[in-house]
């Protein structure tokens, strides 16, 4: 018997994948139902959804290297050429650049056609644009529904004045004017215009644009998503030619301003060149001087060059004073600051160019967040910092000019001793040329360097360069029609799966021999389906049917239970009442009987008597007469009606206290006889879950059946069952799975794992009357067997 159970947990364990397959299948109209469903949901959402459209282009961020001419002059004001992509890409999808691409395309007003269902975005394609005169309100957005009652006039939805095309008109917004397109026929009737700001639409179309940088390379790819495939297009064109722009304009301001710089000095110096000039020749003119004296070349050349030295170090210090007071009076301006024409002190060119860099940082920030945001205020403290170094680096420099300009003041003082030995007339001549000179050579280099900044202004190009333009791509991207239909069918499938996993799970009730076998390892004798015959009594001597072959197996699989035993005695019970122990009881004694051996069973389920009724026999005397005194032992066996070698002993009137009875000292004289006279003892008892009478009846036996009925017996039973099979409080006790259906999923085999639910139709069997349960008979009745075999014998005659 060990065998047999070890042999039975193998193959359920090798065909739970197709028992699986079996229990879900039967369901089959269902899951096609639920798919219909899903993919008609589906098709409904994707008519009306609101499609959007994809576009992209792609365009190259390059960099571009300082100059290496050694310039200090341009290496002040002049940045950095590295371009950082993360920064780009940050500035492309800013809210400034955006309103600036809003404008461009005039994308304030949304044109709507009003549909059967739901409203198209025409962008490019309306008929008509509005043109805004003058807003009442530019912070507010509005909208506008319209109808066309003709081809040349509309007329606003609840007004009844008309309006043509080229009329100024005036409403509670402001006042606006309808241009119609050439080459555009009015198509819809009715209308729908949506205006907003533009920082409101710029906020709206932000979310829908990514970027993404190519990797290891300057390239970018701009995406945009829309409910219009040109408009998708044009944002993306217009966001590339208006950061073209922006970046030309970026580079350009740091050249203006150094143009605006040169300008204010060019301004000083020419006021006072004008100045000298103007007085030398006043001088010259009263004195009579036009040509200095020959003896005074050699003074006036030594005097000439240490003048030289003189004018540079003063310049150098002049500039360095503007630089500071520039510093100091524009803390957070982010126009680039300027130094000297001829400043060389390599460290202030360095804290000058990372001040500048920092203030144009500062600036962008401010772009996108307030002053109170804690970047800008790091920002500021380091542009605090920079100035403050500025400062002090400029003191250093101012120092060190003065002490050299003292050096050749000092110089200068014993060579104009001299001078002052000529005549006084010709020292003030000498004195008015030299300023004349020096303020002419930097007149000279502020023309020189304002020149080639307005040629570097006109000869900026950007650093960008557009690689791809996007087109329009009229395929929509969103929703996916065919991730939308797989998904429909998807959940079509798994929301009938998850109920009938639900059933499933909340089923407390057995189902399948493995809900038994996963709970007791008491052995499953036999499976017997579920008996469509009219009668309890289904062995007899000629039965062919299913559940007549299944009661001869039980009989095969009872005797490896009842080996060497020569009169055994099975005792038959079950958790409680209606899991069909008088149908088994009857049909294991017939199909004994069937043997040759003398069988009796005997109705000792004293409550709730059955066994005589399942038979078609009126009411005998029984036990309960017998312990009475009033019928002996011979009168008690009664034979059973076309059945031979089949006996029934019946229980006789219910008594008033069973339980007692059936610990009558005589029921032991009973068994005795019984056992003398007969081959095989069945005792039908009492549900063993309600009462103690068939624990009092099981020292009587060598073997328990006990019956478990599918979709009957709850699972929690089953242990009951497992207890009294480890305790050994019942004998030998093996179970028998009654009313199997031949339904999928409950049996693997259809009535179990004997094939029968297979080959009913195989001739080896007599067909029933109903093999197939109602729901399959109702599905798919084409897999009706007779109907079947019509259709076969059909195809065969053909």
């Amino acid at each position: 018997m060990e065998d047999l159970q070890v042999q039975s947990k193998n193959e359920l364990a090798g065909l739970s994948v197709r028992d699986l397959f079996f229990k879900y299948i039967r369901f089959l109209p269902l899951f096609i139902i639920s798919v219909a469903l899903a993919l008609f949901v589906v098709f409904i959402y994707l008519r009306y959804a609101t499609l959007i459209y994809r576009s992209t282009g792609t365009m190259v961020i390059r960099d571009e290297p300082s100059s290496g001419s050694g310039d200090k002059f341009e290496q002040i004001f002049a940045s950095d050429g590295k371009k950082n992509i993360q920064n780009e890409i940050e500035f492309l999808q800013s809210q400034p650049l955006m309103e600036r691409v809003v404008n461009k395309l005039n994308l304030n007003f949304t044109y709507l056609a009003k549909g059967k269902i739901k409203e198209l975005n025409i962008y490019r394609s309306a008929p008509f644009t509005m043109e805004v005169l003058q807003l009442f309100d530019s912070t507010a957005a509005f909208s506008l529904r319209f109808l066309f009652t003709s081809n040349n006039k509309f007329r606003f939805t609840g007004e009844t004045t008309e309006v043509g095309f080229g009329q100024v008109f005036k409403n509670e917004f402001g006042i606006f004017k309808m241009t119609r397109k050439s080459n555009h026929q009015i198509i819809n009737n009715e209308y729908h215009l949506i205006w907003e700001p533009s920082a409101v639409v710029a906020a709206n179309l932000l979310p829908n644009l990514i970027i993404a940088p190519k990797q290891n390379t300057g390239i970018l790819v701009l995406t945009m998503e829309a409910t219009n495939p040109e408009l998708a297009a044009d944002v993306i064109n217009g966001l590339m030619e208006v950061y073209d722009k922006a970046t030309i304009e970026d580079k350009n301001t740091t050249t203006r301003q150094t143009v605006e710089f040169i300008d204010a000095r060019i301004a000083e110096v020419t006021r006072g060149l004008d100045s000298v000039t103007n007085r030398k020749l006043a001088f010259q003119q009263a004195n009579n001087l036009i040509s200095p004296e020959a003896q005074s070349n050699n003074y006036l050349s030594r005097l000439e060059e240490t003048d030289k030295e003189v004018t540079v170090q003063r310049m150098q210090l002049n500039t360095a004073e503007m630089i500071d007071n520039y510093i100091r009076n524009r803390r957070f301006d982010a126009t680039p600051t300027p130094s000297s024409l001829g400043l060389e002190d390599p460290t202030l060119n360095e804290l000058v160019t990372g001040y500048n860099k920092a203030q144009l940082e500062r600036k962008a920030l401010l772009e996108n967040a307030p002053p109170g945001n804690v970047a800008v205020k790091q920002k500021d403290e380091e542009i605090e910092e920079l100035r403050t170094k500025i400062s002090e680096n400029l003191g250093n420099i101012k120092s060190a000019y003065r002490q050299t300009m003292g050096s050749i003041e000092g110089k200068n003082a014993s060579v104009l001793s001299q001078v002052r030995t000529l005549p006084a007339k010709q020292q003030i001549l000498i004195e008015m040329e030299r300023e004349q000179q020096s303020k002419l050579r930097v007149f000279n280099l502020l023309n020189e360097k304002r020149e080639e900044s307005a040629i570097k202004i006109a000869a900026t190009i950007s650093n960008t360069k557009v690689l791809t333009n996007a087109s329009v791509n009229m395929t929509p991207v969103k929703p996916n029609r065919r991730n939308a239909q797989i998904l429909a069918a998807l959940i079509g499938l798994i929301l009938p799966g998850l109920f009938i996993f639900g059933i499933e799970l909340l089923n407390d009730k057995v189902s399948t021999r493995n809900d038994i076998e996963r709970i007791t390892s008491a052995p499953i004798i036999a499976e017997v389906g579920h008996s469509y015959a009219d009668k309890d009594m289904v062995v007899t001597q000629n039965s062919r049917s299913v559940v007549a072959e299944q009661f001869r197996i039980l009989r095969s699989n009872l005797q490896y239970i009842l080996a060497n035993i020569t009169h055994p005695v099975v005792l038959i019970t079950s958790s409680f009442s209606g899991e069909g122990k008088s149908f088994i009881s009857t049909n294991i004694g017939a199909v004994m009987a069937l043997t040759g051996k003398k069988t009796i069973i005997l109705e000792f389920d004293i409550r709730k008597p059955k066994i005589l009724s399942h038979l078609q026999m009126t009411k005998k005397p029984g036990l309960t007469n017998y312990l009475l005194g009033k019928i002996t032992l011979e009168q008690l066996p009664v034979p059973v009606p076309d059945h031979d070698n089949l006996f029934v002993l019946a229980c006789g009137p219910v008594p008033p206290n069973p339980s007692e009875l059936l610990l009558d000292e005589r029921l032991q004289d009973v068994f005795a006889w019984l056992k003398e006279n007969f081959d095989v003892v069945i005792i039908d008892t009492a549900p063993v879950g309600m009462v103690s009478d068939a624990m009092t009846l099981s020292k009587f036996a060598n073997a328990t059946l006990y019956i478990v009925r599918q979709g009957h017996t709850y699972k929690k039973q089953i242990g009951l069952i497992d207890e009294f099979h480890r305790e050994g409080k019942l004998p030998k006790i093996s179970l028998v799975l009654n009313d199997v259906k031949l339904r999928s999923g409950y049996g693997y085999y259809g009535y179990g794992r004997y094939g029968y639910g297979r080959g009913y139709t195989s001739g080896y069997f007599d067909d029933e009357a109903e093999m197939q349960p109602a729901l399959m008979r109702k599905w798919f009745g084409w897999l009706d067997t007779k109907t079947w075999k019509k259709k076969k014998s059909k195809r065969g005659t053909v």
